[in-house]
């Protein structure tokens, strides 16, 4: 008897790439075919490497200039009018960063969000969910909290992504920034301002709402006494540097590379549903936030469309960073499985870290919040779903809000406890084959945790909240709008300890698969 594993073949542009899903072995992944929502979202990611002050990116009619060549460059050109998002996520790389020792003070830049109303009347804005984070709130440590662990109240602060998403995800907004904003006629508003140190990140994610058209960007700059002075690096119309793909629009535009996002993506929810009969169908494999070249098989892709962006920005929003996913799973059968979320074995790469980020499982026994960090080709079991059988549906949401710095290309399962065991216990037998590899420990499902109440306290907040006042815009720009100014978890060990009982399924199931192979060997 010959054993065949099945491996999804995912598309790439130039040549076909190959990934594979341990957990998948055999089986096939069922498309969800969900939809985006049309909310358009300023996304600021490119260049994600910021070298020094400038602009970086304005969604304002005109060009600015390129600080690599000088060349004027088109802006991401669009006004938005009612629900709107934002997305921002810069590193500040300056030219002498390999000079830059530990425990040194580190220089830094200002990145401020700047609303922008050319019209004749005054806009109001009203925002309902958001947060700012740097590096200075939240550190991201590379080995950090790894693996499944329940939330709590005050979430795990691995990232200033994560922790930006984690309140967009319980839909809660900063205690520094304003409910609501009015920018008057002409004027433009600094929203909010935060530090990004040399060597660190800097992470925005909001929702909100506007009575009227807007535009909006955002800027880098050094040492600023005033709002005054963020604007003024708006009016220069000089790019910030960074911008590494501007000599790969060719490769971009045939989508043999993949940059960063730089425009107005549409969309900020992902919504699907699939009803699937385990006893019947088997295994549930579905996409999340799947990409052309990581589908697992189903064509279905999980990317947004831009409505605008910088002639160097990527053609997609392909990395969906703050994006919302909402799955909801309709399933059927009977008895224990595990819910779990992989990431594919790609060839030639070396393990990395593709996910780190929370999640809600919503069940009919209430809500679990879970944080994940989950490296290349691990399955992780982010909860135990008992199903009662008798033909009933057990419906099963999981959202989450994708963080920056994940990898996209996740798989989500519904199997048997015995199928995750022997996957990993054989995970276990191949690292432990391998000395210069640690061997990836198993993780069993977290406890469940109450949900949240709304508004939970949130961490320090990253925003300078000075008073608002109006300052003439300088007459030697183009003719300009005024600027107006408007308990813990304990931390866990980064390795998870192993359930006593979840090992017992692991030798039960390898003690199975030894039997049937004997038996297979004698006939």
């Amino acid at each position: 008897m010959v054993l065949v594993v099945a491996i999804a073949t995912v598309g790439v542009a130039a040549q076909p790439a190959q990934a594979a899903v341990a957990l998948m072995a055999g089986q096939r992944a069922r498309a969800l075919n969900g939809n985006f929502n049309s909310v358009p979202v300023l996304h600021s990611n490119q260049p994600e490497e910021v070298e020094g002050p400038g602009i970086l990116i304005t969604t304002e009619p005109g060009v600015t200039y390129a600080a690599e060549n000088g060349a004027a460059l088109k802006n991401a050109e669009f006004t938005f009018n009612g629900d709107f998002g934002v997305h921002m996520h810069h590193k500040y790389f300056p030219d002498y960063r390999k000079q830059i020792r530990p425990g040194e003070r580190r220089t830094e830049l200002t990145l401020g969000l700047i609303l922008i109303n050319p019209g004749q009347r005054p806009i109001q804005i009203s925002f309902d969910r958001g947060a700012v984070r740097n590096s200075f709130e939240a550190p991201y440590l590379a080995n950090n909290l790894m693996g499944v662990k329940p939330l709590g109240v005050r979430p795990w602060n691995t990232g200033p992504g994560d922790a930006t998403a984690v309140q967009m995800l319980r839909g809660s907004l900063d205690r520094g920034l304003s409910e609501t904003i009015t920018i008057p006629a002409r004027s433009r508003v600094v929203l909010f301002r935060t530090q990004l140190p040399a060597l660190g990140i800097a992470n925005a994610l909001l929702r909100g709402r506007s009575n009227g058209p807007f535009q909006m960007a955002v800027v880098a700059a050094s040492n600023p006494y005033s709002d005054a002075d963020l604007v003024r690096v708006l009016d220069q119309r000089r790019l910030a540097p960074g911008r590494v793909y501007l000599n790969q629009l060719a490769a971009i535009k045939n989508r043999r590379v993949f940059s960063r996002v730089g425009g107005v993506a549409l969309g900020d929810e992902y919504q699907a549903s699939i009803t699937h009969d385990l006893k019947r169908q088997g295994p549930l494999h579905v996409p999340l936030t799947s990409t052309d070249r990581h589908h697992f098989g189903t064509r279905d892709v999980q990317v947004n469309q831009l409505a605008s962006r910088m002639i160097d920005s990527s053609l997609d929003n392909v990395g969906t960073y703050g994006v919302r996913f909402d799955v909801d799973l309709n399933l059927k059968g009977s008895g224990p499985y595990e819910l779990v979320m992989s990431h594919p074995t790609i060839p030639g790469v070396n393990t990395f870290t593709a996910f780190r980020g929370s999640i809600q499982i919503r069940t009919p026994e209430g809500l679990q919040e879970v944080h994940v960090g989950m490296r290349s080709g691990e399955s992780l079991s982010l909860a135990t779903l008992n199903l009662p059988g008798g033909g009933s549906s057990y419906p099963v949401r999981v959202s989450l809000v994708y963080p920056a710095d994940a990898t996209p290309g996740h798989l989500l399962s519904v199997v048997p406890i015995s199928q995750l065991a022997m996957v990993q216990a054989r995970q276990q037998a191949q690292a432990a084959s391998s000395p210069a590899t640690p061997a990836p420990r198993p993780v069993a499902p977290a406890p469940r945790q109450p949900a949240p109440a709304p508004r939970a306290a949130a961490p320090p907040r990253a925003v300078n909240p000075a008073p608002a006042r109006v300052m003439p815009a300088p007459q030697a720009a183009r003719p300009g709008p005024a600027v107006t100014r408007p308990a813990a978890l304990p931390r866990g060990q980064a390795a998870t300890t192993v359930n006593p009982d979840l090992l017992d399924r692991y030798q039960e199931a390898l003690d199975a698969q030894r039997r049937i192979m004997r038996e297979l060997m004698q006939r």
